[in-house]
């Protein structure tokens, strides 16, 4: 059984960074693409980042482009997600997932297409 596993969220003032890791167990990490997504309250989950098996290729919603930047570390089997110049609206719960086949697409967005997923890591931002 696979296990994704946040960390790194908490409570920051707008325009501070956080990074998000995520610790993968029981798959081999380096042939699937991983993604972050996050969901705000009342709003459905969405796509964040996404970066490609061997860590070379990424993809960001384009709210984020410029400010986050996603990256893996294949021999810790752990994803990264460097938040800079948050915004009050990037407040939400985020979770790392692992894409269904192996050596996907980067910008996979449908959520169908992941099948593993962490708990969450709250993510909030204060104006």
């Amino acid at each position: 059984q696979v296990q994704l596993v946040e960390s790194g969220g908490g409570l920051v003032q707008a325009g501070d960074s956080l990074r998000l890791s995520c610790a993968a167990d029981g798959r081999t990490f380096s042939r699937y693409v991983m993604a972050w997504f996050r969901q705000a309250p009342g709003k459905e989950r969405e796509f964040v980042a996404g970066i490609d098996y061997s860590g070379t290729l990424t993809y960001y919603q384009d709210s984020v482009k410029g400010r986050f930047s996603i990256s893996k570390n294949n021999a810790k089997n752990t994803v990264y997600l460097q938040m800079n110049s948050l915004k009050p609206e990037d407040t939400a719960v985020y979770y790392c997932a692992s894409q269904r086949a192996p050596y996907g697409s980067t910008s996979e967005a449908d959520q169908r297409e992941y099948n593993y997923w962490g708990q969450g890591t709250q993510v909030t931002v204060s104006s």
